[in-house]
């Protein structure tokens, strides 16, 4: 959605009178749209990728988070193993060009790749969810 900003504007065809014009700004900032374009062209080429190496089969990206000046990018992960690390910064170069060509940025930023704090905080609050299920009496159920 976008909203809409007022400006008065004099103009030689308003003749004197204020005439106001209405510009289209974005509802969330700019760094928000182009973590959401670069985590869908990046998860885009990693899923082409798995056909041709098995290392980016169970490769998840569930968020970017590019810096504010737009030179670095860190890719977050659900899970990072060695080997796909190693992969991953293979073709490094690979996305990074792509991303070039298909987003329109001043810059092409950087990209890191680490494994999602997140998901490994979720897993474990599940582990000790699990440990209270087994400390509990079946007969108290």
């Amino acid at each position: 959605m976008l909203a809409t900003s007022s400006k008065r504007l004099r103009s030689a065809r308003s003749r004197g009178r204020d005439v106001i014009v209405k510009r289209r700004t974005a509802t969330y900032p700019r760094s928000l749209r182009v973590n959401q374009v670069l985590r869908q062209v990046i998860a885009e080429e990693l899923e082409r990728l798995a056909d041709a190496d098995e290392r980016f089969r169970m490769v998840t990206v569930t968020s970017v988070d590019t810096a504010a000046d737009m030179r670095t990018a860190t890719v977050y992960l659900a899970t990072l193993e060695t080997d796909a690390s190693d992969a991953l910064e293979e073709r490094r170069p690979h996305l990074q060009r792509l991303i070039g060509v298909q987003v329109t940025l001043k810059r092409t930023p950087r990209l890191t790749f680490k494994a999602d704090p997140a998901i490994a905080a979720g897993s474990r609050v599940e582990e000790l969810l699990r440990g209270l299920d087994r400390d509990q009496d079946p007969t108290e159920s």
